[in-house]
């Protein structure tokens, strides 16, 4: 793990950041001897988690929705023939 002054922290905070970021840690000390570590936060969740929206469609909207938007896209998504 990475030790750096806090002179030498508030110089360069933005590279101590990435390396703290990229090694999980950085401990910064100051003159009187205290350490202090700089951990990245671990977010709690999942970029790919999204809200529940609740809505109600009529049954055979969705389908036909869906089939419209592929119709439309077909010239430019499927290979022709020779």
């Amino acid at each position: 793990m990475l030790v750096v002054t806090y002179s030498d922290a508030r110089k360069s905070l933005a590279s101590v950041l990435d390396r703290a970021k990229k090694e999980g840690a950085v401990m910064i000390r100051r003159a009187d001897g205290s350490c202090f570590k700089v951990v990245p936060e671990v977010p709690d969740s999942s970029p790919l988690d999204i809200p529940v929206l609740d809505i109600r469609l009529p049954p055979g909207e969705l389908r036909g929705a869906l089939e419209e938007a592929r119709e439309a896209a077909e010239p430019r998504t499927r290979y022709h023939k020779r």
